[in-house]
């Protein structure tokens, strides 16, 4: 039964995104809503300007719709549920006002880093408040074992840490066509797996909406794209995969699954780190996916591994709580 709730879920909030799809991204190109493409990027980009921005609209109406109406007919909204979606929805919402300020004043800078800090933290605060209210544990368990310890008063810390790392390290692996919305429904759907074999049913029905609406807005999104996700797409994505973990009670297994997102913020701290002590760069540019464009690798063969290796470390994830 579960099973079939799970695929419908997926199909729905698939067909959703690809129908949707169509007239939303003619209407964004009629608004002039356009990606500005940063000079100091690879060159190979700059054909891109112009592309409509602010797709992650349809991701987010695509899962929120189907995980809105399956829940509510199969196991009736519950407050896991709500908190899931405040979250997407929420870092939505600072995403896409970082998008709308970039496409009005035709320039690669939107919401200040301080603005858009503030908006995740209120988010996190939130979200934080409504964990309270389930009597939520502050024990973390380690992946591979059966060793758990209890953070006691930083567990509020460690949410809003995870909460805003994870929707900034997404925000910084989109940046090739295709690149995040493909390790993004890996990295899902390896929690959807999860949370049905935690029995978490209402949240691995969130985990296949997003994998569902993902793949739906891929189809306009794989190279060349149609439509980029923005900052409304990659924030949501980010704020709703680290929510996932935390309701789950797998906070240390996103670092495992969401390891592409890892690599891609490790890439870029190392190379600023670099740069400001030794005056040198580790990398041609960052984030990675970056390096390996000017090393002249081409767009899709980078997407394509990067997918590949989202993989292997999404079935490292399972293997590590299911298995071992």
């Amino acid at each position: 039964m579960i099973e079939q709730v799970l695929l419908f879920t997926l199909l729905a909030s698939f067909l959703i995104a690809v129908l949707s799809s169509p007239f939303f991204i003619p209407f964004l190109r009629r608004l002039k809503f356009g990606q500005s493409i940063r000079e100091e990027g690879p060159k190979s980009h700059q054909k891109k300007s112009g592309t409509p921005t602010m797709g992650g609209i349809i991701i987010i109406v695509a899962l929120a719709l189907a995980t809105y109406i399956m829940t509510l007919k199969f196991f009736g909204m519950k407050t896991e549920t709500y908190m899931l979606l405040l979250v997407t929805v929420g870092y939505g919402i600072v995403g896409f006002l970082d998008d709308f300020i970039k496409v009005a004043k035709k320039r690669n800078l939107g919401l200040t880093s301080r603005q858009k800090l503030v908006g995740q933290l209120v988010i996190a605060a939130i979200f934080y408040i409504g964990l309270l209210k389930t009597g939520f544990s502050t024990e973390i368990s380690v992946p591979g074992t059966e060793f758990s310890f209890d953070v006691g008063w930083f567990y509020p810390v460690l949410v809003v840490v995870m909460l805003i790392g994870a929707s900034n390290a997404v925000n910084l692996t989109d940046g090739l066509d295709g690149l995040l919305a493909g390790t993004a429904a890996i990295a899902f759907g390896a929690f959807a797996v999860l949370a049905s074999n935690l029995h978490h049913y209402e949240t691995a029905l969130f985990s296949v909406a997003v994998v569902g609406g993902v793949l739906g807005f891929l189809v306009f999104n794989a190279h060349p794209a149609k439509v980029f996700m923005g900052d409304t797409g990659s924030l949501a994505l980010g704020g709703a995969i680290s929510a996932i973990a935390i309701i789950l009670k797998l906070e240390l297994l996103l670092v495992i699954i969401g390891g592409v997102f890892v690599i891609e913020t490790l890439s870029v701290m190392l190379q600023v780190a670099s740069f400001k002590t030794r005056g040198k760069r580790i990398f041609k540019m960052s984030p990675l996916h970056h390096h390996y464009e000017l090393s002249g690798w081409s767009e899709w063969r980078i997407v394509v591994t990067f997918w590949g290796v989202g993989l292997l470390f999404a079935a490292l994830g399972i293997y590590l709580e299911v298995w071992v």
